[in-house]
């Protein structure tokens, strides 16, 4: 019975923790997201970054999951903050109900390359004039129920700027 009881606690907290980690939101679902690009663009331009949009959303249990594990390993996260401007880039493909959000959200797939094709989250590479060079179907990266970090890194470090240019 203790054992029991034990296992049964240890199953809740579990499930509390891992929901915990999944309800946590980081796309900002009232920006509008080609004001984000452009915003995310003109930094890139100044500080010598690439723009790295991270497409997706709250709804979305593998964009929170990559969000988590890219801040929680502190050489991806570094080697994201050294070479990109990151941005979460909110997109709802359920919600487009009225004519202007369809017409929005079409024209945020165009403005990326149409990375929906690759599922979510999909990893669009800009450089820093806005250009899309790469997108990343991030489901390639994972391992189990998370993400592979030899894999992570290898992709963001492909796509420094030092790297597309030569130099790196």
């Amino acid at each position: 019975m203790k054992k029991t009881l034990t296992l049964l606690l240890f199953a809740i907290c579990t499930a509390l923790t891992c929901g915990a980690q999944l309800n946590n939101k980081v796309y900002d679902e009232t920006v509008n997201p080609m004001e984000q690009i452009d915003r995310a663009v003109a930094q890139a331009k100044t500080q010598g970054k690439h723009v790295m949009c991270q497409v997706g959303g709250n709804w979305c249990g593998w964009c929170l999951r990559f969000a988590d594990f890219i801040t929680k390993d502190t050489t991806v996260a570094r080697t994201i903050d050294d070479n990109f401007v990151y941005i979460h880039v909110n997109y709802n493909p359920r919600k487009t109900a009225d004519a202007a959000q369809a017409q929005q959200a079409a024209a945020l797939m165009e403005r990326l390359g149409q990375p929906a094709r690759f599922g979510f989250p999909a990893l669009v590479v800009l450089d820093e004039t806005g250009h899309v060079i790469h997108i990343q179907d991030s489901a390639l990266l994972e391992e189990g129920d998370t993400y592979n970090r030899d894999k992570v890194l290898r992709f963001f470090r492909n796509w420094t700027p030092k790297a597309v240019k030569g130099k790196g």
